[in-house]
């Protein structure tokens, strides 16, 4: 390796050409970025003071060997980003100086000759630098001023479109600039084939600009370390059409995430999201120790991640060209349910090998979508579901794969359940569903279940038929009677009164008879809706509290159907429960001396009915030395004593909140129980303060894995 520091422009006018490699990222500096170089150029041009500006290091190395006629061009490894955006500003400079040279060597001539392309070279050596698919078109176009391709790149262009507006519209002397690019400086790191690991630098470096996606590394991972000619095919047959079937804005912002979940299928783990480059190093590495010499096996994990980007495309990006199925995963991402994608994808895979059919696959999602919006109306916390969905397919029997799929959603423990009907009817009731993130979803969902001409619910606005007005008009509160406000706070926002209606500013708060029949339009009225959701309103005389519990108790009754639970006789699901554990391991009460005197048989019976209180997921295990209290796995393991109960809690001394200083941080202890923190408890009195820290545990093992 040899690094020498260079003023940027020598640099670009005697170096013969930069090349992008095909496995590099693609052009991803936005205005924010473009938005800095510009103010650090302005900034050095306009001040004497400052003599140069470092705007980080070009890492390259030759494509090949140089000879005495002709100089092989130079493999950008890193700097890419830098290396455009200067070519940009470069390009919408020579436009804007003209027939002029505001400073000297900076006249449009002098510009494209010395920075941008090399004058007496023709075909790709003509440029400067040539960038790679999409990107190169762009960016010769903007060079050569000519026309942009059909599928233009959206950075190239728009930053080019940024530079020539700021040059415009802001008013810098033309000269500032030219002082500016004049003093910028860079690190010329050059590496050698034979000597240098250009992935290992690549890793290793700290540059200025726009940090690399984990989906960046990845493909560098893969690729670069590759002859030209595997390399050039992995790419082109796999990778290539990935990206152009995510998109170029979604591969930014969609492809990491799709990693990340195509990881987890594989592990059962769910890799943090900033990390899943270092997962997926462990898992090519796993596959086989030799992955960097195995070309076969390569070419296989990067057809594997191809045919997993078109599942991924199908359910998230609305890929899918089944219509049933395209349908189903639209109203499924409108729930934003990222984190079920895991299980999403297997299915999938699944379908696609004819081991699951496309019927058994559309009721699944749609069990999957009434899991989701169940859970959200009866407000059961979402914190856990992205480890619900993580290991949900290891439980199914794909000899019977739908019937394993609802009996999965069926034994779920209570903190992860499927909502029954009858909680689900009478929360429905009563939740805001005005404010409900997905209103248009439920609303689109209710109105067009089983219809086969859809109801464009957009077109249509949600209605209160009780107004939300506080000051309401006499006749409505006659309408309500003497205990209006209440009625009005209580139901204002809940499923028996609201519609939807085409005409929302005409019913204003009009009475519920005005709306009902709209005098002088009476196609506009509730009467005359051809909505679902109106049918039996024109019947009504009033509306009032009866009346509103009445439909909302008909719209729960039918939404029981729209989001329709599980449904497994009772002998068949018995086959999917687990088993006890308590019934595995043969221990009782009575296998513990010291739970069987009065003190602390006292202590235990007060701490194991408060515990098992805490949630109805709770189980008790009694084991040969302790007894364990697990919703998931242990939460707390009571190691009974002669006058006490030492508990061990499983979690972290430092995740604790112990305001009392009762917790001994016992990690790398020798003892019973899991977990580093321990605490006694041998009076009564003290149990309140020790359920505060059982149910510190409990919570953290209930949220474990979050939705982020």
């Amino acid at each position: 390796m040899k690094a020498t520091e260079a003023k940027l422009l020598d640099f670009l006018k005697k170096s013969p050409q930069f090349v992008i490699p095909i496995y590099q990222r693609t052009y991803s500096w936005t205005e924010k970025e473009c938005r800095q170089l510009w103010d650090d150029i302005v900034r050095c041009g306009s001040s004497d003071k400052i003599a140069v500006h470092f705007v980080g290091s070009i890492v390259y190395v030759e494509s090949g060997l140089s000879q005495v006629t002709h100089q092989a061009p130079l493999l950008v490894i890193d700097g890419q980003q830098r290396l455009t955006s200067v070519s940009l500003l470069l390009a919408a400079l020579a436009k804007a100086v003209g027939e002029s040279e505001p400073f000297d060597g900076f006249s449009q001539r002098k510009i494209k000759n010395y920075f941008l392309v090399n004058s007496e070279e023709t075909g790709e050596r003509h440029f400067k630098l040539q960038l790679s698919q999409t990107d190169k078109a762009s960016l010769n176009a903007i060079v050569d001023s000519g026309e942009q391709p059909q599928q233009p790149s959206l950075r190239v262009k728009g930053n080019f479109d940024l530079f020539e507006n700021w040059i415009k519209s802001e008013k810098v002397d033309l000269a500032v600039l030219c002082k500016g690019l004049a003093k910028l400086v860079v690190v010329d790191i050059a590496l050698t084939r034979d000597q240098d690991n250009p992935q290992l630098i690549f890793e290793s470096m700290n540059s200025t600009g726009k940090e690399l996606s984990q989906a960046d590394l990845i493909r560098n991972f893969i690729l670069m370390g590759l002859e030209p000619v595997l390399q050039t095919k992995l790419y082109e047959q796999f990778w290539r059409p990935m990206e152009i079937d995510f998109g170029q804005e979604a591969y930014g912002t969609h492809f990491d995430s799709f990693m990340r979940h195509y990881l987890t299928v594989l592990s059962g783990e769910i890799p943090n999201i900033s990390a899943v480059y270092d997962a997926f190093k462990a898992h090519a590495r796993n596959t086989r120790t030799d992955f960097a010499d195995d070309k076969s096996h390569i070419e296989s994990l990067v057809r594997e991640i191809r045919d997993y980007s078109r599942h991924f495309c199908a359910i998230a990006l609305g890929g899918e060209t089944d219509a049933d199925l395209k349908l189903a995963f639209q109203d499924l991402r409108e729930l934003k349910v990222d984190v079920a994608y895991p299980f999403l994808l297997e299915l999938y895979r699944d379908y696609k090998s004819e081991l699951l059919s496309k019927s058994e696959l559309l009721e699944s999602v749609r069990l999957l979508e009434a899991y989701v919006f169940r859970r959200a109306v009866c407000a059961i916390p979402t914190n856990s579901m992205n480890k619900t969905f993580a290991t949900f397919t290891k439980g199914l029997k794909k000899d019977r794969y739908f019937e394993s799929v609802q009996a999965q959603f069926l034994v779920l423990p209570s903190y992860r359940r499927f909502p029954s009907d009858d909680e689900f009817h009478r929360d429905l009731h009563t939740r805001d569903l005005y404010n409900f993130r997905s209103r248009s979803y439920w609303l689109r969902r209710l109105e067009n279940h089983e219809r086969r001409e859809r109801v464009a619910v957009d077109e249509y606005t949600i209605e209160h038929i009780l107004p939300q007005n506080e000051n309401l008009s006499q006749k409505w509160r006659e309408a309500l009677g003497d205990d209006w406000q209440r009625i009005q706070q209580t139901w204002l926002h809940t499923l028996g009164n609201l519609t939807l209606t085409a005409y929302n500013s005409d019913f204003s708060d009009r009475t519920f008879i005005e709306k009902r029949d709209m005098p002088g339009a009476a196609e506009k009225g509730l009467k005359q809706s051809p909505l679902k959701l109106n049918q039996g309103l024109g019947a009504l005389e009033k509306w009032d509290e009866a009346a509103i519990k009445n439909r909302a108790n008909k719209l729960a009754t039918f939404a029981v159907n729209v989001w329709a639970a599980p449904k497994l006789a009772a002998d068949v699901l018995e086959v999917y429960r687990p088993k006890s554990a308590a019934v595995v391991g043969g221990y009782t009460i009575e296998d513990h001396p010291h739970l069987l005197n009065v003190i602390t048989g006292a202590l235990f019976d007060a701490f194991r009915k408060s515990v098992l209180a805490l949630d109805p997921c709770v189980s008790e295990e009694f084991l040969k030395l302790y007894v364990a209290f697990k919703a998931e796995t242990n939460f707390v393991d009571v190691v009974p004593q002669a006058k006490r109960l030492r508990l061990a809690l499983n979690m972290r001394f430092s995740e604790v909140h112990d305001p009392k200083r009762l917790c001994k941080d016992v990690m790398g202890i020798g003892r019973w129980g899991n977990g580093d923190v321990e605490v006694g408890f041998s009076h009564l009195d003290e149990l309140p303060y020790v359920l505060g820290l059982v149910r510190q545990s409990l919570e953290l093992q209930l949220g474990s894995g979050g939705d982020s």
